[in-house]
């Protein structure tokens, strides 16, 4: 493999880690939507290493293992060096999963492939230590370097948050404090998409990362007032998913753009459409605008965007490094489009 280019890193608060300001999100690896064929999605992965992203996060949940397969082979065909890995807890697979159960494809919503494998929600300390031995099988890899407790959320458990919560903070944590004290990991934290949940977890442990996903993005900052502003008081390096909002800011408000992983309501057709015409009037790509704002909050250390052909990551690369206005974000926040108090890149 030729030499990688650079990219710009932060520090990833507290654990000494520097990451690549984009990280590559292998949630798409895991047959999101769409069957992918290996060689492509394997490719994709290293099209991320060359392009300078040095922070590769994934999860058993994405394909029930998938994701974790393909950039486990990746890393093996191009090196382990300099890369952040970055997987969950929460969930292991039981391979012994009855036939009838998988005819239709994988058992995780969303997923239109994936491992025949069962998904089993499980925030116990023996839970974790067993998904984490899990991960290593299916990456092929000798170390993690961040381990995120997955999903503790409304989005994903609705009433039954609370007691997800207090197994998750009486199981998983403890076991990933421990394997943080035994040098196993450099950092834990935890990977939701709900900013009063990154709070709630900032204030009950001693966390290093949190991956919030899809509320801290050009469309919507529920993060802004309490979430980040802890997050730097905290020293807690804060990666950033969904900031595409799950498609609709990389689209645009188009018949079949997803807001949440879902059809959008048509508030939230009016108000991208609205942005999106800010973007024009200053020439600048929504997608363009989308990926470069979160970036303006210190307490922001890596962007994760999701791929699934190398040409949508060099896209995503370039999109970085080509200019936005400073009048843009005024604009935007002129007309009540953006929260007046957000910081934007400079």
């Amino acid at each position: 493999m030729t030499t990688p280019h650079s990219m710009p890193t932060r520090p990833l608060g507290r654990t000494g880690l520097p990451v690549s300001v984009i990280g590559f999100g292998a949630a798409p690896l895991g047959d999101l939507y769409a069957r992918l064929d290996d060689a492509e999605a394997i490719a994709t992965v290293e099209a991320a290493a060359q392009a300078g992203i040095t922070l590769f996060d994934t999860s058993p949940h994405y394909g029930n293992g998938l994701s974790e397969h393909r950039c486990g082979t990746a890393l093996r065909r191009m090196g382990r060096g300099g890369v952040v890995l970055s997987t969950k807890v929460g969930r292991w697979m039981n391979p012994r999963l009855p036939v009838e159960a998988h005819r239709g494809g994988t058992t995780s919503p969303g997923f239109a492939g994936g491992l025949p494998h069962r998904a089993g929600f499980d925030y116990s300390y023996d839970g974790a230590l067993r998904s984490v031995e899990q991960s290593l099988l299916r990456l092929g890899t000798d170390r993690i370097d961040l381990l995120l407790i997955h999903d503790v959320d409304v989005w994903t458990h609705g009433e039954g948050m609370e007691q997800r919560f207090r197994e998750a903070m009486d199981g998983a944590y403890r076991a990933l404090v421990r394997l943080r004290d035994e040098g196993v990991v450099k950092g834990i934290g935890v990977g939701v998409n709900e900013a009063e949940l990154c709070v709630r977890f900032a204030e009950a442990g001693d966390f290093d990362t949190m991956l919030l996903a899809g509320r801290y993005s050009l469309l919507e900052q529920p993060a802004l007032e309490h979430f980040l502003p802890l997050a730097l008081k905290k020293g807690i390096g804060v990666m950033l998913g969904g900031v595409f909002n799950s498609g609709i800011l990389a689209t645009g408000a188009v018949p079949g753009a997803r807001y949440n992983y879902a059809a959008p309501s048509p508030a939230i057709v009016e108000r991208v459409s609205r942005i999106e015409a800010v973007c024009a009037r200053h020439e600048v790509p929504l997608p363009r605008a989308a990926l470069q704002f979160p970036l303006g909050h210190p307490a922001v250390s890596s962007i994760i965007l999701g791929a699934v052909t190398p040409s949508e990551v060099r896209r995503n690369v370039e999109a970085l490094g080509q200019p936005v206005p400073g009048t843009l974000w005024a604009e935007l926040k002129a007309e009540g489009l953006l929260a007046a108090s957000a910081p934007t890149p400079e």
